[in-house]
């Protein structure tokens, strides 16, 4: 076992994504003899590397494996899982989803690919500051913890990053595949909320649109 390996270990980060500074903690001395560490184990498949200075241990040295949710958050502090992601981590739509989608605060979307850990993409959207974290929750799988959108906010975050105006509830129903039954689910409460969220006019009419679809007004 390599040596930066036994003191992330010692250290009680084999299960957790972890960054190049607390590398920096972790090895005493120069730059290039912490890089010398890291790099030997990364060759030996010990320690993974991901991109600004992420670092995972290999699946043998932790209890765990790393859930990918776990892992997007890592690479974009400060965002959410949502989109069709959540949609289907709920099991609101029944196609598997491939693409672990997050809502980001920034301007830009930008996609990560990992050949072990998937594609990973990461999208801002128009909502106001004081409500990003609304009907966001913290869910816990193996110790480690993820913030998920619920299912309505994750439908309204689809609509607002597809720029989608109201066309009816076929798009719902069947190019979503959403069962009426989870539709319903939706409170008037959850429309207040959502209500605030959203800069974007054509977002808070599609939700219009929905309340009264779903007899919420």
């Amino acid at each position: 076992m390599q040596t930066i390996t036994n003191k992330i270990i010692e250290q009680g980060l084999a299960n957790k994504v972890f960054r190049v500074s607390q590398l920096k903690r972790l090895v005493k001395g120069s730059s290039q003899r912490r890089y010398s560490l890291a790099n030997r184990a990364i060759k030996s498949g010990e320690l993974l590397r991901f991109q600004r200075g992420l670092y995972m241990l290999n699946e043998r040295f932790r209890d765990y494996p790393c859930h990918p949710f776990v892992l997007a958050q890592a690479l974009a502090p400060g965002g959410y899982v949502s989109f069709e992601t959540a949609l289907a981590y709920h099991s609101w739509i029944p196609e598997a989803v491939f693409t672990i989608a997050s809502v980001v605060p920034g301007r830009k979307s930008r996609q990560f690919g990992d050949e072990k850990m998937g594609i990973f993409s990461f999208h801002p959207l128009a909502i106001h500051r004081k409500y990003f974290l609304e009907l966001v929750n913290r869910y816990q799988i193996d110790g480690q913890t993820m913030l998920v959108a619920d299912p309505c906010r994750a439908l309204l975050d689809l609509v607002c990053l597809r720029k989608l105006s109201w066309e009816g509830m076929d798009w719902l129903l069947e190019g979503l595949r959403i069962d009426m039954e989870s539709l319903a689910a939706i409170t008037g409460k959850d429309i207040k909320i959502l209500e605030l969220i959203y800069k974007h006019k054509r977002v808070k009419s599609y939700l219009s649109f929905l309340t009264r679809e779903l007899r919420l007004d």
